[in-house]
């Protein structure tokens, strides 16, 4: 029986933050050590296009979320490790599967009915500010995820859409051209994927909220120390389902580490102790990787190195696979 492949991709528009860490990054990395396992790791950085034209943001981008995988211990031996743009494969296999893809399900995207939705509240045309990326992004993903036969995808709820969407789109082609695509599932990570940031809303680089994974140790306590809290007095007991300090506690505590801290909580801890206390458990768990992390980034070559690996082997898949589909759908040679 062949291995369960897994797919994870992170976009390159800004830096990495806790919530990132926590949702996607941390759950991937322990796949990637599973020998049960096939994992594909990918920078999304394609799609960082979509929504930040700013050319030093992606560059930088891309930079910080390759040191940030391999500094957290990314096993690239067992799994494999790419940019979503060395692959050109993947912006072939969109183009096929656009054409199969209908325009009635891309209306239907999220990303692109908020767009029109903000635009209809302002006034302005429905399509404003609307580009070809937006509206293309659900077949972008879907070329992702099945260039590879991914069978499991972790996401957030807000990318659930996306993957029926793979679906829909691996199914119409496969109706036409033959069996060629597995139908890939959704793995939801629900503590991962809400964490709170700054200001107790989802931690979002949109909403400017987060905490940047890799900070110096001041800079962080700086962070933890911003987080929104509510007026109680030392001494008055906590809500502890209600606090950014307890979610970020627990996302990164033990069982009983969580347990110890809900009774202090309820005992009424000082927000500046439990934030304190915060600030210990984070940078206890990330100070070996953010030397590594800083140590690579002194390296740009390194990594370089590292994704052109990742590339052969994801390479290895993809160019024979594409192959076999342009046959599928009569763009053959002659000869």
């Amino acid at each position: 029986m062949s291995k369960q492949r897994v797919l994870t991709g992170i976009t390159t528009s800004g830096t990495p933050h806790l919530g990132n860490y926590v949702g996607a990054i941390r759950p991937a990395i322990e796949v990637s050590k599973s020998p049960e396992l096939e994992s594909f790791y990918f920078m999304a950085d394609y799609h960082a296009l979509i929504k930040c034209q700013d050319a030093e943001r992606v560059e930088q981008s891309r930079k910080e979320i390759a040191a940030t995988w391999l500094a957290l211990g990314l096993n690239t031996d067992n799994a494999v490790f790419y940019r979503q743009s060395d692959i050109p494969e993947i912006p072939e296999l969109n183009w096929l599967l656009t054409c199969m893809a209908a325009k009635g399900l891309m209306n239907r995207a999220h990303a692109y009915k908020a767009a029109v939705a903000a635009n209809e509240e302002s006034g302005e045309d429905p399509d404003y500010g609307v580009t070809m990326g937006l509206y293309n992004y659900p077949v972008l993903m879907a070329a992702d995820i099945l260039m590879f036969n991914a069978n499991k995808v972790p996401v957030g709820k807000d990318q659930i859409q996306h993957i029926e969407m793979a679906r829909d789109i691996a199914a119409r082609f496969n109706h036409h051209y033959g069996d060629h695509f597995q139908m890939p599932e959704a793995v939801i990570d629900d503590k991962g994927s809400i964490l709170q940031g700054l200001d107790g809303r989802k931690m979002s680089k949109s909403y400017n909220n987060t905490i940047p994974l890799f900070l110096t140790e001041k800079q962080l306590k700086k962070h933890i120390n911003k987080i929104k809290t509510n007026l109680l007095e030392p001494g008055e007991a906590k809500d502890p389902d209600t606090s950014t300090v307890f979610q970020i506690w627990e996302a990164f505590a033990s069982a009983e580490q969580t347990a110890e801290m809900r009774a202090k909580f309820e005992a009424g801890i000082a927000w500046g102790e439990a934030k304190r206390e915060l600030f210990e458990l984070v940078n206890g768990q990330l100070g070996e990787a953010r030397e590594k992390y800083f140590d690579l980034m002194e390296r740009p070559a390194d990594i370089e190195d590292i994704l052109q690996q990742g590339a052969v082997k994801a390479r290895a898949e993809s160019a024979p696979f594409i192959e076999k589909l342009r046959q599928a759908v009569g763009l053959r040679k002659f000869s």
